[in-house]
């Protein structure tokens, strides 16, 4: 597996460089026999707490990422690590059952992001236009996924909502977290 280990305005040393390495590389490979790769990012939130973000890539193209803070940097890895542990430890039948169904990886298909605007004034003033300012364009990936398994990546990323492709008719959908905790599908092709 490949680690991207880094901080923001933080000297990661080599020590924890390599405790990384080994308790995050030992956690994954519990779950999942074909990690990819790993980006772990240290930040500071003040002066007195430390966070750890990890984002681990799956060979299957699942993605699992966990957070955790605290007031030592060692402590802050730990926190995360015991959150991805209890993630993929939550999905391990299903991150088995999705492998040995899905002989190939994921697909995914090119898609545009695209970073609007935001107009601070609309609440106090009507806008000029409606057409809004597109600050940035980017590209990302959509995967083609079963319900279930984009249910799964979208709680293993701990994201509020996944934009897929319905494996079983190409169509574009989204699941996501709703208000009352429950999740939301929203399949545009059983509209009637």
């Amino acid at each position: 597996m490949r680690y991207q280990i880094s901080g923001k305005q933080i000297d990661v040393g080599d020590a924890l460089q390599t405790h990384v390495k080994t308790e995050l590389g030992e956690t994954v490979e519990k779950y999942s026999q074909s990690p990819t790769d790993a980006t772990v990012v240290f930040s500071r939130n003040n002066a007195y707490e430390y966070i750890c973000e990890a984002t681990v890539h799956l060979s299957t193209g699942l993605t699992a990422a966990a957070a955790g803070h605290a007031t030592e940097i060692y402590a802050a890895f730990e926190a995360c690590r015991e959150k991805m542990d209890k993630q993929l430890r939550r999905y391990k039948r299903r991150l088995k059952d999705h492998h040995r169904d899905r002989p190939a990886p994921v697909e995914f298909a090119d898609a545009g992001v695209y970073v609007l605007a935001s107009d601070e004034h609309t609440a106090e003033a009507e806008p000029d236009t409606l057409n809004p300012i597109i600050v940035a364009e980017m590209e990302t990936k959509v995967p083609t996924l079963s319900v279930g398994e984009a249910v799964m990546q979208m709680e293993l990323a701990g994201a509020p909502l996944l934009v897929f492709r319905n494996e079983k008719h190409g169509g574009v959908n989204v699941v996501h977290r709703r208000e009352d905790g429950n999740v939301g599908w929203i399949d545009p092709r059983n509209s009637k």
